[in-house]
């Protein structure tokens, strides 16, 4: 199960987060019948592709800031 779908973390898939809850208003029956998997597909690689551009803004971030420590420590060494 997802944690809550709709936060400010998930704008950029709010259309195929409301299409699914669409689908669910439905009914159990039509769940139950794989009326949703298009839809849950949907929602899955459109919070997948946010995770993926996250990671790699957090990697991004964690290069610079480990070669920003690596030149204090260099210029600590160089001066001790």
């Amino acid at each position: 199960m997802h944690p809550h779908l709709h936060t400010k973390d998930n704008l950029a898939c709010e259309e195929v987060m409301n299409a699914l809850d669409e689908c669910h208003a439905r009914g159990f029956l039509y769940r139950c019948i794989g009326g949703c998997n298009k839809p849950k597909h949907a929602v899955n690689m459109c919070l997948r592709a946010q995770r993926l551009e996250r990671t790699k803004a957090n990697r991004e971030q964690a290069k610079v800031k480990r070669e920003h420590i690596q030149k204090v420590w260099s210029e600590i060494d160089a001066n001790s």
